[in-house]
């Protein structure tokens, strides 16, 4: 059984189809980014299976329920902040923690523990509005993971942070889950996604491909990119070049060139032995990944930043 069944799913706002037969199967205790941009579906999907709305049509399944049936077992942190900023750290999460039915010992024994595991304990008596944003979303992410939860959903959590916030953070949500709690991350930033063991890329309310990420950069085909800059630029150079780039390919790029490659790596150093040889001396020479970015842009030939409607 999986703990997130989707099948055939459909949401119309009026004449506009947000969802238009979504299939998604989430497996217990994986992590899986949904990524696209923004006005793709991927929050109204995220939404249902919080069963904060409900589909038109189609099948969605939390652990074989349907997900109204089965809130108990899930944990939802939508974008906008919801913690009362004129309230502690702690009072917000007992606040919640009585919302659950929970006595008030039984939440002040609770919460001591939540807020060290989302490293906000010696931050526990601070008012929320003197929080970060990295901070408050920590607290955040812990109203939605108290004993029992299965699955957490996360829409955009990181939007705002620097990158090593948005590290920090997830290093945060992986360590104070259980594992075999389901993760679902919904998310314009390729580099998140990253972190994700499955990712699937939403595009105008559907699915457009699905895998791990170096499943999904290998499958469609997205290159290594070497950049080399020498002393002098002549046709000698990009002759060499040429012979080390897929197709021939070789773009101008400032003051060097661009070549591709599906194996970088590798070609690092035999480029630079190559152009020695010829008689170019080599004053840059790095190589840069391919992004899941990447991977959008080669399927839709739209940024993944754009904003659609």
């Amino acid at each position: 059984m999986f703990a997130i069944h989707v099948e055939n799913l459909v949401k119309t706002y009026g004449d506009q189809r947000v969802l238009d037969g979504v299939n998604l199967d989430v497996e217990e205790g994986q992590f899986y980014a949904l990524m696209g941009p923004n006005g793709s579906g991927k929050t109204t999907l995220a939404s249902i299976i919080a069963a904060v709305r409900t589909p038109d049509s189609g099948v969605v399944e939390v652990y074989g329920n349907k997900p109204a049936q089965a809130k108990e077992f899930i944990g939802y942190v939508p974008q906008e902040n919801f913690s009362s900023p004129k309230l502690s750290g702690k009072e917000n999460l007992i606040y919640f923690a009585t919302l659950l039915g929970y006595s008030r010992n039984q939440a002040n024994q609770l919460v001591a523990g939540m807020l060290e595991s989302v490293g906000l304990a010696e931050e526990a008596d601070k008012r929320v509005e003197k929080y970060s944003g990295g901070m408050r979303k920590k607290l955040e992410v812990a109203t939605a993971i108290f004993p029992g939860i299965r699955v957490l959903i996360l829409d955009e959590p990181t939007t705002g942070l620097d990158p090593t916030a948005r590290r920090d953070f997830f290093s945060m949500v992986q360590k104070s889950m259980d594992n075999k709690t389901s993760i679902i991350l919904i998310t314009h930033i390729g580099s998140d996604a990253e972190l994700a063991s499955r990712v699937g890329l939403i595009d105008n309310g559907r699915i457009i491909a699905e895998g791990t990420p170096d499943e999904l950069k290998k499958e469609h085909a997205v290159e290594d990119v070497i950049t080399v800059e020498t002393a002098v630029n002549t046709d000698s150079v990009l002759s060499v070049l040429k012979d080390f780039s897929i197709d021939g390919r070789v773009a101008a790029a400032g003051t060097g060139y661009k070549i591709y490659s599906r194996d970088g790596d590798r070609l690092l150093a035999e480029v630079v032995r190559s152009l020695d040889k010829a008689g170019h001396k080599v004053l840059r020479i790095e190589m840069a990944r391919p992004t899941l970015e990447d991977v959008f842009f080669r399927l839709t030939e739209r940024s993944i930043q754009e904003t659609t409607v």
